[in-house]
């Protein structure tokens, strides 16, 4: 037994095209940004001399 009803109908499509690719592109490029920031960064003296250590 199912509680939602199944009509038949499909649920209304999702909309798509050049303002969809835009979308993703945006998050694509925000992603890039974000994690060229992280790499960039600079890492403490303290940081690599425990890193050091664990190797």
């Amino acid at each position: 037994m199912s509680s939602i009803k199944d009509d038949g109908t499909k649920p209304p499509a999702r909309p798509g095209g050049k303002k969809g690719e835009r979308t993703g592109r945006n998050v694509g490029d925000a992603l890039r940004a974000v994690y060229q920031d992280a790499v960039s960064e600079h890492v403490p003296d303290e940081m690599l001399d425990l890193l050091k250590k664990l190797g």
